[in-house]
């Protein structure tokens, strides 16, 4: 049957809220946000009941390690900041951590609480607005922001995918869920 000449209708459930267009897409960015930083949370737990050997353990993969990809997940939080903040020099955290994990650790928590707080403060009329990206390899870029913030979600979830088989071959198991349905499912528990 062609897509045209579909009958079904669909109803709109009475606790959906009526919302114009730029209101739908900040909302979405909210619910976006408190996902990766819930998601991430969860991730971090599981980094602090990691040993120093499991941290540093040399594995085949995108990157080195657990601690490598850690740095990249946290890295990429900050650097999209750097970048919606038009920041001057942004630095890939990949090229210059050298601390410890609860270092590491204590950035990712503030990259998150830095990202909340300028989604949600970030005015509608500059969601088309172009985005200035430096790649790691210093080629530029641009990107309107509405674009750059489900990237930046759909890469954390990417590669803590990654970490979760890193942490499996590192003999860690105490894992959750970070799936965005089950967050969802979390949400409407709570209300």
């Amino acid at each position: 049957m062609p897509a045209s000449s579909c009958t079904t209708s669909f109803k709109k459930p009475a606790h959906f809220p009526a919302m114009a267009g730029n209101d739908i897409l900040k909302d979405h960015f909210q619910d976006l946000v408190n996902y990766i930083n819930w998601a991430d949370h969860l991730a971090i737990t599981w980094l602090e009941q990691i040993n120093d050997e499991q941290w540093n353990q040399v594995v085949i993969s995108s990157f080195g390690s657990v601690r490598q990809t850690a740095i990249h997940i946290a890295g990429a939080k900050k650097i999209w900041l750097n970048f919606w903040k038009n920041e001057d020099d942004p630095v890939y955290l990949s090229a210059e951590f050298t601390g410890t994990k609860d270092k590491l650790i204590a950035i990712w928590k503030q990259a998150s609480a830095d990202v909340k707080d300028l989604i949600d403060n970030y005015p509608a009329k500059h969601y088309n607005a172009p985005i200035n990206i430096i790649k790691p390899n210093g080629e530029q870029s641009t990107m309107e922001f509405r674009k750059t913030l489900p990237h930046m979600v759909n890469h954390g979830t990417y590669h803590r995918g990654q970490l979760v088989t890193l942490l499996r071959q590192a003999g860690f198991t105490g894992f959750s869920n970070t799936d965005l349905f089950t967050y969802y499912r979390l949400q409407l528990d709570k209300s």
